[in-house]
């Protein structure tokens, strides 16, 4: 992506995640979970099918998860979904452990990052 408003440094921040650090706030104030999907925008809403609400419903959104450390941009928003739906399925403190201890990696290798 070659959006012109972002800065060298904002691309790099982008790149690695570092610019998810404030969510960390969030997580602090118990609006969201270290691990758990991702926030929607707003706008995503809107045009979510019934399918894609549950992923609302089923686990408290999260700084990062199963989407983020395997695909990230590189797959679809659908699979996106899938892979959020299964991670409420299948919640595990062992899952929650394995996708904080690949999260790392994930920001620092910059694959699938926009």
């Amino acid at each position: 992506m070659n959006d012109p408003r972002v800065t060298r440094v904002g691309k790099l921040l982008r790149r690695t995640s570092f610019d998810e650090f404030p969510q960390l706030l969030n997580v602090l104030r118990g609006e969201m979970s270290l691990v758990g999907p991702r926030p929607p925008i707003p706008y995503e809403c809107e045009v979510y099918q019934l399918w894609h609400r549950r992923r609302l419903l089923e686990a408290k959104p999260g700084m990062t998860g199963l989407w983020q450390v395997n695909g990230r941009s590189r797959t679809s928003f659908d699979d996106m979904v899938r892979l959020d739906l299964r991670y409420a399925r299948s919640w595990s403190l062992w899952l929650d452990i394995k996708i904080l201890l690949k999260t790392p990696q994930a920001m620092l290798s910059g694959e699938g990052a926009c």
